[in-house]
C-alpha cells in the first residue's frame, strides 16, 4: 500500500503515522516481472488481509500460485480464506522471534522444537464451522461479496462464531508450515524478500508521478478515488514499459556483453531523466545569446 497525500476534509483521510500528514491508501498489486495488474483505494490503519486477497481474486491477467504480503495484510484467518481460494498468503511477519509453531494434540515433534511449540485442540466449535467457512470462501470466489467485507466481519471481534474458529485454527496449522518452508528454504526465503522490496521501491516512482494532495472536490465519492488510484497505476505502468523498452534497445546494440545477472538486478523504475510536472529549465546564457543581444545591437541601415 501507498499512502497518497490528502486533505483532511475527505471522508476516508486518515493521519498516516509515518508521515504525519492526512492521507489516502491506494493498494497495488506487482508482478515479480515489475507491472502492476491491479489497484483499488483503501482506509489507512486497517488491516490489509482483505483488500490483498480481493485484488488477487479480481485481477485477470494471471494466474497467481502465491500472494507476498506484510505483517498488515495477514491473518490466520484471511490464510485459511487464500488457501480456500486457490493461492498461498505468503507473510513477512514482525516479531518473528515471538512466533509459536501450532501442532495439533497427537502429533509427535522434535525435542528441540518443544519451546516453540504450542499444542492445538480441534475442538467441536471448529469441526462444526467447516461448511460456513467453505460457503464464505464460494461467496467470494463467485463475486457475490468482496473480501474485504468478509474479512472485517471475521476479525478479532468474531471470537466464538464457529466459522471463524474454524478458519483461524487452520490459519494457524498453514502459517506453521510456511514457517517450515521460510526458515529452511533459502531460495524461498530470498525470493519473498525480493518481492516485497520491488513494492517498496515502486512506491518512490510514484509518488514521483502524484503531484499533490487530493482535493476535496476530487475525492468525496470511492468512484473517485477509484479513478485517482487508476490513472497513477496506469502512468506508473506507461513509465516503466517506456523504461523497459529503453533498456532493451541498449541490450541489443551490446549483444551478449550484458549478463543475465546483471539485467535481473537492473528495474525499470528509475525516473530522474522524465520530466514528470512539464516544467522546462533554460540556459539563461543561451537565451541572453539569442533574445537580448539581438535587441541591444545596432540595426545595420538597409542599402
Amino acid at each position: 500500500m501507498i499512502s497518497l497525500e490528502a486533505t483532511r476534509h475527505l471522508w476516508n483521510a486518515r493521519l498516516d503515522p509515518r508521515r504525519r500528514t492526512f492521507a489516502v491508501g491506494s493498494y497495488t498489486h506487482l508482478l515479480d516481472q515489475w507491472p502492476i495488474i491491479y489497484d483499488q483505494p483503501i482506509v489507512l490503519n486497517r488491516r490489509q488481509a482483505g483488500a490483498a486477497i480481493e485484488g488477487a481474486m479480481r485481477q485477470r491477467h494471471v494466474d497467481l500460485e502465491k500472494l507476498a504480503v506484510d505483517t498488515h495484510g495477514f491473518t490466520h484467518f484471511a490464510m485459511t480464506v487464500a488457501k480456500l481460494l486457490g493461492f498461498d498468503l505468503c507473510p513477512r511477519l514482525a516479531d518473528l522471534v515471538d512466533r509459536k509453531l501450532f501442532i495439533p494434540r497427537g502429533i509427535d515433534v522434535p525435542d528441540v522444537l518443544s519451546a516453540i511449540t504450542e499444542r492445538v485442540t480441534l475442538g467441536k466449535n471448529v469441526r462444526s464451522g467447516w461448511d460456513s467457512l467453505v460457503r464464505i470462501a464460494a461467496s467470494i470466489n463467485g463475486g457475490w461479496c468482496s473480501a474485504v467485507t468478509v474479512l472485517d466481519i471475521y476479525g478479532t471481534a468474531a471470537k466464538g462464531d464457529p466459522a471463524y474458529e474454524c478458519g483461524n485454527m487452520l490459519g494457524k496449522i498453514l502459517r506453521t508450515i510456511y514457517l517450515c518452508d521460510l526458515l529452511t528454504n533459502p531460495g524461498f526465503r530470498r525470493e519473498l524478500q525480493s518481492i516485497l522490496n520491488q513494492g517498496e521501491a515502486m512506491h518512490e516512482l510514484q509518488r514521483a508521478i502524484h503531484n499533490g494532495p487530493i482535493r476535496a472536490r476530487h475525492g468525496r465519492s470511492r468512484e473517485e478515488l477509484t479513478a485517482i488510484s487508476g490513472a497513477l497505476t496506469l502512468l506508473t505502468n506507461v513509465v516503466m514499459a517506456w523504461n523497459t523498452s529503453q533498456m532493451q534497445r541498449v541490450v541489443d546494440a551490446r549483444g551478449d556483453s550484458l549478463a543475465p545477472s546483471t539485467l535481473a538486478r537492473i528495474a525499470p523504475i528509475a525516473f530522474g531523466h522524465i520530466n514528470m510536472r512539464g516544467v522546462f529549465d533554460f540556459d539563461l546564457a543561451m537565451l541572453r545569446h539569442h533574445l537580448i543581444q539581438p535587441l541591444t545591437e545596432p540595426r545595420q541601415r538597409r542599402a
